[in-house]
């Protein structure tokens, strides 16, 4: 048995005990070959959530600072980010960028679901905020479909996106995936920006349309910032 099978089949009763999360649409996921996933990010627990609740293992780019520790608790993590698919990659450097478009494009050439966050970093008030260029650059150069999704209440379980979850009677998550999106009638055109532009919104339209939530347009990053 793969680590990401034994860590579903270990953890996901559990998760699905303390969390009850309501999954929606999850056939929507293609069976086989490339697939981007891509929706919004409320807290640190949402790349936990995701890869439980699907039936295909989703890679996705975390930061390489969540496999470093030499605790027993960085360890664990490490053993549980690698486990599920997380791809460590040191974002905080010039080329940050760079290093997560190439690893994302690797993933979806091998076949496999890349998972995504457009905004780029967790919301800092809940609201759904514009959603960066990479994922349409992704789906442009690969011609895998987008499958979008959105996370809801996952906040109220973990407030901040720090300390552990707080589940509670009456608190309940949902992840809820859309209808693929295909984007191949845009084949060559992955450094228009105009294109990569229209793409994105198209994307954190289906997005807002899942979550029910307010959108923002305005990069999250230069909100936290202000």
């Amino acid at each position: 048995m793969s680590r990401f099978r034994l860590i579903k089949a270990l953890l996901g009763p559990l998760l699905r005990v303390l969390l009850r999360p309501q999954v929606e649409g999850a056939e929507r996921i293609p069976g086989s070959g490339p697939v981007i996933l891509a929706g919004n990010h409320l807290t640190f627990i949402d790349s936990m959530v995701l890869p439980l609740v699907t039936h295909r293992q989703v890679f996705f780019i975390g930061k390489d600072e969540y496999v470093k520790g030499g605790s027993l608790k960085g360890r664990l993590m490490a053993w549980f980010f690698t486990g599920v698919g997380m791809i460590p990659v040191d974002r905080d450097g010039g080329r940050g960028g760079v290093a997560a478009l190439m690893t994302g494009r690797r993933v979806l050439e091998e076949g496999r679901i890349f998972g995504i966050y457009p905004e780029g970093t967790r919301s800092p008030d809940g609201r759904l905020y514009r959603g960066r260029t990479g994922i349409a650059r992704l789906a442009l150069m690969t011609g895998a479909p987008v499958v979008p999704f959105a996370m809801i209440g996952t906040d109220s379980i973990q407030p901040g996106g720090k300390g552990l979850p707080r589940p509670a009677p009456g608190r309940r998550i949902a992840v809820r995936f859309g209808e693929p999106l295909d984007f191949t009638r845009y084949e060559g055109m992955d450094r228009d920006r105009y294109v990569l532009r229209a793409v994105t919104d198209e994307v954190m339209s289906e997005v807002m349309r899942l979550s029910g939530q307010e959108y923002v347009d305005v990069y999250a990053t230069k909100a936290k910032a202000a």
